[in-house]
């Protein structure tokens, strides 16, 4: 990539490191959450549904936006409701207000997905857009890393869990002015919704998008619930479980960089992508099912943590690079929201079942049934090869 290219990948990246770590933050935060508020697990994954809620029902708006005027507004405005955001999680002071709060960040972090691929679309060659999808997501992982680390590691040693957000917020607002000034838009074109119905008759990102509900109830559910898991069933500390979500989204970051290097080598942009990534779900698949495993010790089930980061929280990157290789250029915004529209409606419907399941029955039991939703999305995949091959 040329020197102009490079710089715009860092400044996207960086946005989407700052991005990520106000709305995953709550995720980082569910011990501490929980207990501040004596939410039961099913409760939980409730709050963490709400944001999921938000960020979807305003994905298709967000995308109107990115193509009608463009993605530096977009983005700078979306880093500053984020940083709104995480500002109304820190005071609040009840459930109900942590609910609206939750779905108004979610909302703010829909700017993300639709205008971060359309500046890499717009910028990077089709030669190299593997790999730099894949450093772009690294933002996503890297900023939920630095979430954990923050909220659930460092601020409650200073102050409490509260500042963390406040800290963030502030970061973000800062982030947004500076990005204003850095950052070069492409130019909008038409404001209107944008349409998949053009997307259906194409088979490969149907299946691809189908793939994306069940991979992202894996996704969603794991980082919203890893620090509870670790906390009560592999009895670490808040501390350490949050240091170990943070070395999950470390190893989901490297996935992302070197499935996406290892797609550009592979085969063209659509082939090599859906060839990197189904091997990844596979892999996956086997970390979840191993966590399922009754009493692991804590340094067994930190290496799976491991595996899952790497896997299931690393396979993004390449799913957006195979799904703007799928379809023309005037199509990535319909295609960048009906994919992320997928993703986010397993992660409505998975966490509050997965919070059931581990009340019902034990943490087991549930990883069995993130497990099972990566295998229906391992299948989709397979139909994604072959469109492909």
């Amino acid at each position: 990539m040329g020197s102009s290219r490079r710089r715009t990948v860092a400044l996207v990246t960086g946005w989407q490191v700052v991005a990520s770590t106000c709305f995953y933050a709550l995720f980082a935060a569910t011990a501490v959450i929980r207990d501040a508020f004596g939410l039961s697990r099913l409760l939980v994954g409730v709050v963490v549904t709400a944001a999921t809620l938000g960020y979807t029902v305003a994905l298709f708006p967000v995308g109107a936006a990115v193509d009608g005027a463009g993605e530096k507004p977009v983005l700078v405005g979306g880093l500053l409701a984020l940083s709104a955001g995480a500002t109304g999680i820190a005071l609040s002071d009840g459930l109900v207000p942590l609910l609206l709060t939750a779905t108004c960040l979610g909302a703010a972090y829909a700017t993300a997905m639709p205008a971060t691929n359309r500046a890499v679309v717009s910028n990077v060659p089709r030669s190299a857009r593997g790999r730099a999808m894949g450093v772009k997501q690294v933002g996503v992982t890297a900023g939920s890393g630095l979430s954990a680390v923050l909220v659930v590691t460092l601020a409650p040693t200073v102050a409490t869990w509260r500042e963390g957000f406040l800290a963030a917020a502030a970061v973000a607002a800062a982030v947004a002015a500076l990005f204003a000034v850095a950052y070069d838009s492409t130019s909008g074109g038409v404001w209107s919704l944008p349409d998949v119905r053009g997307l259906r008759n194409n088979r490969a990102y149907v299946a691809l998008a189908g793939a994306g509900l069940f991979l992202g109830a894996a996704l969603f559910t794991t980082v919203g619930y890893v620090t509870l898991y670790f906390t009560e069933s592999v009895g670490t500390t808040v501390a350490v479980a949050g240091l170990v979500f943070a070395g999950m989204q470390v190893t989901g970051s490297v996935g992302r960089v070197l499935a996406g290097g290892l797609a550009d080598r592979v085969g063209d942009e659509a082939a090599g992508s859906a060839r990197v990534l189904l091997w990844q779900a596979v892999a996956g698949v086997g970390f979840l099912a191993a966590l399922g495993v009754p009493g692991l010790p804590p340094a067994v089930a930190v290496a799976l943590g491991v595996g899952v980061g790497a896997t299931i929280l690393g396979f993004t990157g390449l799913y957006y690079a195979c799904m703007t290789a799928l379809v023309s250029p005037d199509e990535v915004g319909a295609a960048t929201a009906g994919g992320q529209t997928t993703l986010n409606v397993g992660a409505l419907l998975a966490p509050p079942a997965f919070g059931f399941v581990v009340d019902a029955l034990s943490y087991p039991f549930g990883w069995v049934l993130l497990a099972t939703s990566a295998a229906l999305g391992v299948g989709l995949l397979v139909v994604v090869r072959r469109n492909v091959a």
